[in-house]
């Protein structure tokens, strides 16, 4: 059975398929003209060079993941996750992550929270090492990093633990939701077992973070 295109991405409350990779056009379309064929999953599936340039776009965090299921569970996934999308948004996510804990380190005040920056920034460190030497050895393109914004300055605000830890949350549960995707449903058998072996760790950063929470 052909879905629409808004079916498509509504699919199982995943949004597999980013809006960035479906032409603006298609869109825009009547509901019962805008179908997704065969072909056109096939090709987004097929990790065209193409994500390199969407990829480098100047997103948010809350932009990068396209697969936003909930953190604690979800449906099956039904439509492969496109590894070259995946390598992209982990690799991303991982890295505003590091810089969002090395910059938070100096200002947060709780010793519980400044332990859980140190260990994000280890942990993720070591997994985007481990993802771009995979990467590597299959010949796929992997984003430098961007330009470092300058580090805030000034004096921490009363609420900045709270704030950063709520957005470290948000951050961790679609990184959970992004790896669980690919670890069910990605196409290659070692991302997938990246994806496996990665996902215990965030989901331990997001208990942590969460029972700091207040």
């Amino acid at each position: 059975m052909k879905r629409t295109i808004k079916q498509q991405l509504a699919l199982g409350g995943l949004g597999l398929i980013s809006t960035a990779l479906v032409p603006a056009f298609a869109l825009n379309l009547p509901d019962d003209q805008a179908q997704v064929s065969p072909s056109v999953i096939e090709n987004l599936n097929a990790g065209s060079g193409s994500l390199v340039p969407l990829m480098a776009a100047d997103t948010q965090m809350h932009e990068l993941a396209t697969i936003d299921a909930p953190a604690n569970g979800g449906a099956p996934v039904s439509q492969p996750v496109d590894d070259l999308q995946f390598v992209g948004q982990a690799t991303e996510s991982a890295r505003m992550e590091i810089k969002s804990a090395q910059d938070a380190l100096a200002q947060l005040k709780n010793p519980e929270l400044k332990q859980i920056a140190q260990m994000l920034v280890s942990d993720h460190g070591a997994a985007n090492e481990r993802l771009s030497k995979l990467a590597e050895t299959k010949g796929w393109p992997v984003l430098g990093p961007r330009a470092a914004a300058a580090p805030p300055a000034g004096t921490a605000s009363s609420d900045f633990d709270a704030k950063w830890t709520a957005d470290m949350i948000a951050g961790h549960e679609r990184s959970v939701a992004l790896y669980r995707a690919e670890a069910q449903s990605g196409e290659d058998q070692d991302l997938r077992n990246y994806a496996r072996a990665t996902l215990p760790t965030i989901e331990r950063h997001l208990t942590r973070l969460r029972s700091l929470q207040k």
